[in-house]
């Protein structure tokens, strides 16, 4: 039994002729992202909310600050005194 040649030899070559351009146009093509209003403030509260969450419960220079005031014993005076109280009654409405 003898099999003949299947012509696709011709077949590939008529593609080659027919005008079809083996080159790829490339264009560059960059990614881009966009954040909705909502996303870009959610991510400034995070960074807020990490700034807060890592600096100091208590700022021991302001205590030692007032700790030497209040041992200080020209600090509270008459003045001070006075003060403390006008401030107490304002914050109570009087």
């Amino acid at each position: 039994m003898m099999i003949d040649k299947i012509s696709s030899i011709p077949l590939m070559q008529q593609g080659k002729n027919a005008g079809w351009n083996n080159q790829v146009n490339r264009t560059p093509q960059t990614d881009s992202i966009t954040l909705s209003a909502e996303a870009v403030e959610k991510g400034e509260l995070y960074r807020a909310n990490a700034l807060v969450e890592s600096a100091p419960d208590v700022r021991l220079d302001r205590i030692a600050e007032l700790k030497k005031k209040i041992n200080d014993p020209s600090y509270i005076n008459d003045t001070l005194v006075s003060a403390t109280a006008d401030k107490i009654m304002d914050a109570l409405g009087f």
